[in-house]
């Protein structure tokens, strides 16, 4: 008997998602080009960047035959201001900017935005930012500068931006809407089931003031509570 699937996409999901995002690698030796179900791949020659998938870059980086360049945000600068706009607001940092659209384009979103190449913003959070730091720390460090500063503030910026979440729940409790705007996928499918927990248990709270409203009017009603307002409203109208 299959097992019924948790809603939504789950961590693991969302990071194999996260290596279709192009990063920019350098060769370190000349490579054919391939042709690939998400479009083709031109020859590498070094020491010419070129912008291949995530999971294309990090087997080229483990088979000693390309360096990656990461993404200007993810460098101890880039991630020290952005953790300052973190903890001086209550709102989430603003996500990088979508290209302009026109009539003739077609939309594009993650992953297949230029979000993690060489050329990307510095000053803005992609949405698979923590996907791509964490892999890229992993297999690629050391082309990563002070990548131990690096790996300590982006474990920092987890840490306040999973605050700033649960405090929205907190506000969800008397009502309120939150702004989840500049959430990363990956924060999105950690914080769901949590989120999702306390929107239910929300629903069954209200669920249960509202039958027991109904359950004390028609009480009311039976002993004649309602009978007596009823029978003051017909002497005014006489």
């Amino acid at each position: 008997m299959a097992l019924p699937l948790p809603p939504g996409l789950t961590p693991p999901e969302v990071a194999f998602l996260c290596e279709m995002e192009l990063v920019t690698v350098v060769p370190r030796q000349r490579l054919e080009g391939l042709q690939l179900l998400g479009g083709p791949i031109p020859p590498l020659n070094p020491p010419y960047r070129s912008s291949l998938p995530l999971w294309l870059a990090l087997l080229l980086k483990r088979q000693r035959r390309a360096n990656i360049l990461p993404p200007p945000w993810l460098s101890p600068a880039s991630l020290d201001s952005i953790l300052q706009l973190e903890t001086s607001s209550p709102q989430f940092s603003d996500p990088p900017p979508l290209p302009p659209s026109s009539s003739t384009s077609i939309p594009t979103s993650p992953p297949f935005l230029l979000s993690a190449t060489a050329d990307a913003r510095p000053d803005a959070l992609p949405y698979h930012w923590l996907e791509i730091g964490e892999m890229l720390l992993e297999a690629a460090s050391d082309d990563i500068p002070e990548s131990d500063t690096v790996r300590r503030l982006m474990r920092d910026l987890r840490e306040v931006r999973m605050a700033k979440m649960r405090a929205g729940v907190e506000v969800l409790e008397g009502g309120k809407e939150v702004r989840m705007n500049g959430v990363g996928a990956m924060e999105v499918a950690e914080g769901r089931a949590f989120i999702g927990g306390v929107v239910d248990g929300l629903r069954k709270i209200g669920a249960g003031k509202e039958t027991s409203r109904r359950e004390r009017e028609a009480e009311e009603r039976e002993n004649g509570i309602g009978r007596a307002g009823d029978d003051e409203d017909e002497d005014m109208d006489i």
